[in-house]
């Protein structure tokens, strides 16, 4: 399905969007009904136990669609209510107070050489793609990270840095793939 009205072309152009009346969108037979047209997509929440409160489709940068849900869920308390200090690092992407730490992967050295054949080929789908995987790689890591912290501590104290200062430097690299600007 090509979504192409909300949609401008050319170098700068914006990502699609379309917003959704939620009353228009049904969970039907494991698949989102919508608009007489049913859409496949990898559930892995289990939306059928929901029931939506506003919805999208939105073109992510590589350009495929995804479909965006609001829902209702019971909240849940972290266990621990701990208190805990975080500092950024180069050698370690994170150091805690407790001796925690999160390694630095080094997600981009790892695809630097796919990603630098890619680029002199001058294939953009296969730039982005190794773009987004990098990127999905440090969020996963990250994100995994930060929950553990949080649902056992009440209280993160992280350390002052700049980010964008220690990007000017010859570190540029490092920091950039320690994920800082996230």
């Amino acid at each position: 399905m090509r979504l192409n009205w909300r949609k401008s072309g050319g170098v700068h152009r914006l990502l699609g969007w379309i917003p959704v009346n939620t009353a228009a969108v049904q969970w039907k037979n494991g698949q989102i009904y919508h608009n007489g047209h049913y859409f496949k997509l990898r559930d892995n929440y289990g939306l059928n136990q929901y029931t939506f409160r506003s919805t999208s489709f939105n073109e992510g940068t590589h350009g495929r669609w995804h479909f965006n849900v609001v829902v209702d869920v019971e909240a849940e308390m972290p266990a621990g209510q701990d208190r805990i200090g975080s500092d950024l690092g180069l050698t370690g992407t994170a150091t805690c107070s407790d001796g925690t730490k999160l390694e630095a992967c080094r997600y981009y050295p790892g695809l630097e050489n796919k990603l630098s054949i890619a680029q002199r080929a001058k294939n953009k789908r296969r730039v982005k793609t190794i773009h987004a995987k990098i990127v999905n790689r440090r969020k996963d890591a990250l994100h995994k990270f930060i929950r553990k912290l949080v649902n056992r501590c009440g209280e993160i104290y992280a350390g002052n840095i700049s980010s964008l200062k220690s990007v000017k430097t010859k570190m540029a690299k490092p920091v950039l793939d320690a994920g800082w600007d996230q």
